[in-house]
C-alpha cells in the first residue's frame, strides 16, 4: 500500500513569528554585553587644595563704622549694598576691607567680617593691617 503522504503546510503568522525569534537569538548572541565595562577604573580626579585663611580674631568684629572711623579715619571707599555695607581702607602696605552687617532685625550693623590684601591682591595678615592705620 502507498499511503499518499500530505505534508501539512503550516500557515498564518506562527512561521513568521518563529522566525524573527531565531534571527533574534542568532544576532544577540553576536552583539556582546549592552554596557562595556572598562578594564580599568576611571580615574578620578583630586579635589582642588582649598586655601584656608587664618581665623581672624581682632577687635574690629562687633564695631560699629563710626567706631572704625575713629579707629582709622576717613575711608577709602564706604559702599552701601542691600543690608550690607563695606569700608575700605588703603594704605602703601595694605588694603582692608569691613563688612558691616546687622545681627538682628532693628539692630544697628557691627562689622561681621574683615578682609585684608597687600596692593597687588595677595592675601595680607589682619591686625598688622589693621595696626597700620590706626591714628
Amino acid at each position: 500500500m502507498i499511503q499518499n503522504h500530505r505534508r501539512a503546510a503550516i500557515t498564518g503568522p506562527a512561521p513568521i513569528f518563529l522566525a524573527l525569534i531565531l534571527t533574534t537569538l542568532t544576532l544577540g548572541a553576536c552583539a556582546g554585553p549592552a554596557i562595556p565595562r572598562p578594564s580599568t577604573p576611571p580615574a578620578v580626579a583630586a579635589p582642588a587644595p582649598t586655601v584656608v585663611k587664618p581665623v581672624q580674631n581682632n577687635a574690629l568684629i562687633g564695631s560699629s563704622a563710626d567706631a572704625i572711623g575713629r579707629m582709622f579715619g576717613k575711608p577709602r571707599l564706604d559702599v552701601t549694598e542691600g543690608a550690607g555695607r563695606k569700608l575700605q581702607f588703603a594704605g602703601s602696605n595694605c588694603i582692608l576691607d569691613i563688612y558691616f552687617y546687622a545681627p538682628r532685625v532693628g539692630a544697628d550693623p557691627v562689622a561681621t567680617h574683615v578682609d585684608a590684601r597687600t596692593p597687588d591682591g595677595r592675601n595680607a595678615e589682619v591686625n598688622s593691617c589693621a595696626q597700620s592705620f590706626q591714628r
